[in-house]
């Protein structure tokens, strides 16, 4: 076996490719033995060649040369001028008095920082990326069990039935397969965005390591540090997994069979957070530091509600009694009342722009404006939801046994509508797109009614930005909030002492910007605001008038439709 090609033999001369190494030269990382220092000594007399021993091999700093005398090492750094220099440019007058530092203490700077990127990657960040891998691939195993004992439930109560209901229950178990292909579609799309930046992470450790161990100055100064934009962690995707409601076998319906109850998939980007590092490798100095970097990603301040409200200006409108208000903008407000009339007003101005009579000739019931700037608006009486594009009235929704009530548009673009049977005996909210049902929202999980019968009739209705649907039940005297698959959040039914010592009687409500649920309390003369929980806050009390309708502009004003004077009044409540 030729010894130079074994893949025993230990270590040969880069230069004679014979003799066993002895030597290096640091300067040009070439291993050598002791007869070939002077041959390659000689083969470049530009550089100055540090030659070591093989065990002591990059144990040479690699200082630059410096460009302006070429013959000098740069062994320090100007500070003023942000340059490397050397021992002759010191004492120049281009650097008299300048603060010089030894690029030495530089860089063991600079590879102490390295250390802290690698530590903080390797202990912390890479092990909570698979820590999230890991969970997300949990998720998918239960997904898979937990569909798969919805197709068992469903195939079950299936079997209870007659022969001619086969049919629904192949529809039913599609619509199971659908629903899990589509999340686990999610779940594996959201895995694949957590490995690759596992893999990436693993490679910027890699390639730290490597220039943590090079001894080119100019190479690792020059290196970036950027494992911020790992600190940022995906968000966690809160699956809540769909069910199958039977109803009683008795029953002679397709309804009556059972529904599924659609899943939700929910983005929560503190859902996860970074492992923390048991102590620190590099001493108490270098764990500050990361603190610091951690202090840096939080997040930022939350507005703060004021103490005191304040009315910042008050429209004068035209109508016997004021029910709703809708910002068309933050300068425009839609109102409606009393009549068949629904009026636009200039905020600043309090003038009348426009108005639109509704063709029926009945009072709108409810008014909401859409994304796109569009006034909706309900006609009770006539079992209708219209819009108004251009000035032009277009029926969208066309009810039968139904009456429309409340209305709001959603973030998505979707229609939001309370509405009750004619026999006053049902209340539900039904979600559509264009004049499509996508979702109705009647009952709880056991089955109990979200929302009063029949009695009165004032129920407003709003979205906030965590997309749950906030109603405030005037008959029933609470305000009832669901998540945006329609399983109940909370219930809030007014806080004590209230200004008037009155019961809570909600009318209009709205959300903001910090998702904060605000309702109208017409006994008591004020609005409650909640947070996103149902927490009481505080109340806003300041000089109102029986408020009913509600809304908030981009800049988290509220606008307060008063029932009988007539008039909208805008507040400050927040910073």
């Amino acid at each position: 076996m030729d010894p130079r090609t074994s893949a025993q033999d230990v270590m040969r001369c880069d230069l004679c490719e014979t003799a066993v190494v002895q030597m290096h030269c640091d300067t040009c990382l070439v291993n050598l033995c002791k007869a070939c220092i002077g041959e390659h000594m000689i083969s470049d007399q530009t550089k100055k060649h540090e030659i070591v021993t093989f065990q002591s091999r990059k144990s040479t700093l690699l200082y630059p040369r410096c460009k302006v005398h070429a013959d000098n090492s740069c062994e320090f750094h100007c500070k003023e001028c942000d340059i490397p220099i050397c021992s002759a440019c010191i004492v120049s007058k281009k650097h008299k008095d300048h603060d010089v530092q030894l690029l030495k203490d530089i860089l063991a700077k600079k590879k102490a920082a390295i250390q802290i990127e690698i530590n903080e990657l390797d202990e912390s960040i890479y092990p909570t990326y698979q820590d999230i891998a890991s969970d997300v691939q949990n998720t998918m195993s239960q997904l898979e069990k937990e569909y798969g004992d919805l197709s068992i439930a469903i195939t079950k109560h299936g079997e209870d039935w007659h022969r001619e209901i086969d049919k629904l229950v192949k529809k039913l178990k599609a619509e199971v397969d659908e629903m899990k292909n589509k999340d686990y579609e999610i779940l594996k799309a959201h895995l694949s965005n957590v490995q690759t930046c596992t893999s990436k992470i693993n490679e910027d450790i890699n390639s730290l390591h490597e220039i943590l161990d090079s001894t080119d100055i100019s190479k690792v100064l020059k290196f970036p540090l950027d494992s911020k934009r790992y600190r940022m962690l995906p968000s966690k995707l809160n699956i809540t997994m769909a069910k199958f409601s039977p109803f009683s076998v008795q029953e002679r319906s397709s309804e009556a069979f059972g529904k599924i109850i659609s899943p939700t998939i929910s983005s929560d980007n503190h859902g996860y957070s970074i492992r923390a590092v048991q102590g620190s490798l590099l001493g108490d100095e270098n764990s500050t530091l990361q603190n610091k970097r951690t202090e840096a990603g939080s997040s930022p301040p939350v507005k703060q509600l004021l103490d005191e409200p304040e009315t910042v200006t008050i429209i004068n409108t035209g109508y016997g009694y004021l029910y709703n208000v809708a910002c068309l903008s933050d300068e425009e407000i839609w109102t409606s009342g009393l009549d068949s009339t629904m009026n636009l007003y200039s905020i600043n101005q309090g003038s009348l722009l426009k108005s639109i009579t509704i063709k029926s000739g009945n009072k709108p019931s409810g008014i909401a404006v859409t994304k796109s700037g569009d006034l909706v608006y309900t006609d009770y009486d006539d079992r209708a939801v219209n819009i108004v594009k251009n000035e032009k009235i277009e029926e969208v929704i066309r009810l039968q046994n139904w009456r429309p009530w409340g209305v709001c548009s959603t973030s998505s673009g979707d229609l939001l509508v309370i509405m009750y049977s004619d026999d006053y005996k049902q209340t539900k909210v039904v979600r559509y797109s264009g004049s499509t049902e996508k979702q109705t929202i009647q009952f709880d999980d056991k089955g109990k009614p979200l929302y009063l019968s029949g009695g009165d009739y004032y129920r407003y209705i709003t979205e906030n930005r965590n997309l749950d649907i906030c109603v405030s039940d005037g008959g029933a005297r609470v305000v009832v909030v669901v998540n945006q698959a329609g399983k109940l959040r909370f219930r809030y039914t007014g806080h004590t002492p209230a200004p008037k010592n009155k019961s809570f009687s909600p009318r209009g409500i709205t959300t903001d910007s910090q998702s904060h649920t605000l309702t109208a309390d017409v006994n008591n003369e004020c609005v409650h605001i909640i947070d996103q929980d149902g927490q009481f806050l505080r109340y806003i009390d300041c000089g109102l008038s029986e408020p009913k309708g509600l809304c908030t502009d981009t800049n988290d004003n509220l606008l307060v439709a008063q029932y009988r004077n007539k008039q909208v009044r805008k507040i400050k409540y927040q910073n």
